[in-house]
């Protein structure tokens, strides 16, 4: 195929992988190709941090974990994204677990707040109100060869979370899918003309 065709081909696919330089996802790696025949090949990667609204702490603990974060962000001494992306939530799978535990509870008070929060989820439920989760991405680039590299990264970045009392863990290839969906696909999951893994 000439060189003008794969170009057309690319400018008119609906599909990520006909534009977008993805090679591969492999263990949470995005492999994509290097610049150039010495370089080789580059790898996507990062961790995925668990939301927490410090907001709700006292202004002590607030603080801490802002300063613990601005220290932790000065030892990053390479190009990273901090990527935040809203991924859709079934709050029908959630409302059954409320009913569950209403019905299992036995305590008048605990019976009444789970009403109440029942009552709250009828207020995000309707064909015109999607709910989302907030999911928060520390990500970074490294050659392909330097894996012994990229997992002291991970390790470092965990670590700088936890000293500030946020959870973070190695990104699995649903959470990569997850940030290409989010960005690529209008945050709609499909199984078809997405990346998918070399396996």
């Amino acid at each position: 195929m000439s060189k003008k065709k794969q170009q057309t081909k690319s400018d008119n696919s609906k599909f990520t992988e006909d534009w977008l330089p993805i090679k591969g996802i492999q263990g949470g790696y995005i492999t994509v190709p290097g610049g150039g025949i010495l370089e080789g090949d580059q790898i996507v990667t990062g961790v995925r941090i668990e939301p927490k609204n410090i907001f709700i702490s006292d202004s002590e603990t607030q603080n801490m974990t802002i300063t613990a974060l601005r220290n932790f962000y000065n030892t990053m001494d390479y190009e990273f994204w901090l990527v935040c992306c809203d991924r859709p939530v079934d709050i029908n799978l959630y409302k059954s677990e409320l009913e569950i535990k209403y019905n299992e509870a036995t305590n008048q008070q605990m019976r009444k707040l789970i009403l109440q929060d029942l009552k709250k989820i009828d207020m995000f439920i309707g064909p015109e109100i999607n709910a989302v989760d907030t999911e928060y991405y520390i990500l970074f680039k490294d050659s392909a060869k330097e894996r012994e590299r990229i997992q002291k990264k991970i390790h470092n970045i965990i670590g700088g979370f936890a000293s500030a009392g946020l959870n973070a863990r190695q990104l699995t290839d649903e959470d990569v899918r997850v940030l290409l969906d989010s960005f690529f696909n209008d945050s709609k999951k499909v199984e078809f003309g997405t990346v998918m893994t070399d396996v």
